[in-house]
């Protein structure tokens, strides 16, 4: 397809993915469509293809180097895909001259090839939509597509309506991205914004892409899961305090540790810009280990300064976490760890700390 010349006919179009319930479908897709009846052409460029039996595939996913490539498909294939899926597609035409449908077809295809069809896949920087982006504001030799809209608020309060009814998922990401995704979200990184920028770009005195067009169009399924809720955070919460069992308070201190540890170790172990300088970890705090420690080796002297220190980092990160978008989906959990560092700080203090008597 390098050497073919498109037609007057030809058209190419941007399309937009609807999203859907699996993880991979949560945001949505981007994708080109160049479509020339003349030369028997139709074909979509998708640029989120990943290959699961990479070696080490999870490994690589974390650590942020796992390659994801360019890859063509029908058009008739792309669609029937998303039919299957109960996915709706949009489509808008570039209103671009001949000439840069031409170069912007002939980049496509170089993207295709072996040394070029492969990048490292960033969530933010780098992704199936960005990659988009790039390849048409390169073939139009301007930066014509920017982003549009909700440029004043942050990368994380972007995502949260996409968690609509995945609870832990928003849970998840809440509290392993770092400081990165509370900067304002000056960047086109889910398909989403980028056709919301596309009815506003400009090219040559015109707007770049004619008016949203529905292809195929489904009534998105509402996710119900009786667990995966607000509802089961709270009563598993809940229960913790309730109960009032050492064994279970110590039970939950450890696994705030071990989520610690891990924020640690992928905030120096993995490329994700995203993941560093996580301050979650002020109430998934490592040091929790410590206070464990004390407790099985019944020091109570130590559990009592162990127990204020982390009171005193999550005094800290309520502060840091007051004006931020996942202030809230935290709070219950910031809730029950006071609670339960609060009982050996009150329990110690008539024998840790010397007191006046009358």
């Amino acid at each position: 397809s390098q050497n073919i010349i498109l037609s007057n006919q030809a058209q190419v179009s941007v399309l937009t993915c609807g999203t859907g319930n699996e993880s991979y479908s949560l945001f949505g897709h981007t994708a080109v469509r160049v479509s020339d009846p003349e030369n028997f052409i139709d074909v979509v460029y998708n640029y989120g293809a990943f290959d699961f039996g990479t070696p080490n595939f999870v490994l690589k996913f974390i650590k942020g180097d796992l390659q994801y490539f360019a890859i063509a498909h029908s058009y008739t294939d792309f669609i029937n895909d998303y039919i299957y899926e109960k996915r709706s597609v949009y489509q808008q035409e570039l209103q671009i001259p001949k000439e840069l449908k031409q170069k912007l077809f002939e980049n496509l295809n170089a993207s295709l090839q072996l040394e070029k069809r492969n990048y490292t896949y960033k969530f933010i920087d780098k992704n199936c939509t960005s990659m988009v982006v790039d390849v048409i504001n390169k073939s139009l030799n301007t930066k014509a597509i920017v982003k549009s809209s909700d440029t004043d608020i942050t990368y994380r309060t972007i995502l949260y309506p996409y968690f609509d009814n995945h609870f832990y998922e928003k849970l998840g990401t809440s509290i392993i991205f770092g400081k990165k995704v509370d900067n304002l979200g000056t960047q086109i990184f889910l398909p989403f914004e980028l056709q919301k920028s596309l009815k506003t770009a400009s090219f040559q005195n015109h707007l770049l892409a004619k008016e949203n067009k529905t292809i195929i169009e489904f009534e998105k399924e509402v996710s119900h899961s009786w667990w995966n809720n607000f509802y089961s955070y709270l009563l598993i919460l809940g229960f913790v305090i309730i109960i009032n069992k050492k064994g279970i308070d110590i039970f939950y201190l450890g696994l705030l540790a071990l989520l610690g540890l891990l924020f640690v170790f992928v905030g120096f172990y993995s490329l994700h810009k995203e993941l560093e300088y996580n301050y979650n970890i002020l109430l998934f705090n490592p040091a929790l280990l410590v206070l464990l420690y004390f407790y099985a080796v019944k020091n109570e002297k130590g559990i009592y300064y162990a127990a204020l220190f982390n009171l005193i980092a999550l005094a800290a990160y309520t502060v840091i976490l007051i004006n931020k978008a996942h202030f809230l989906i935290v709070l219950p959990m910031m809730i029950t760890s006071a609670v339960i560092l609060l009982k050996p700080i009150i329990k110690s203090r008539k024998t840790i700390v010397p007191y006046k008597t009358q």
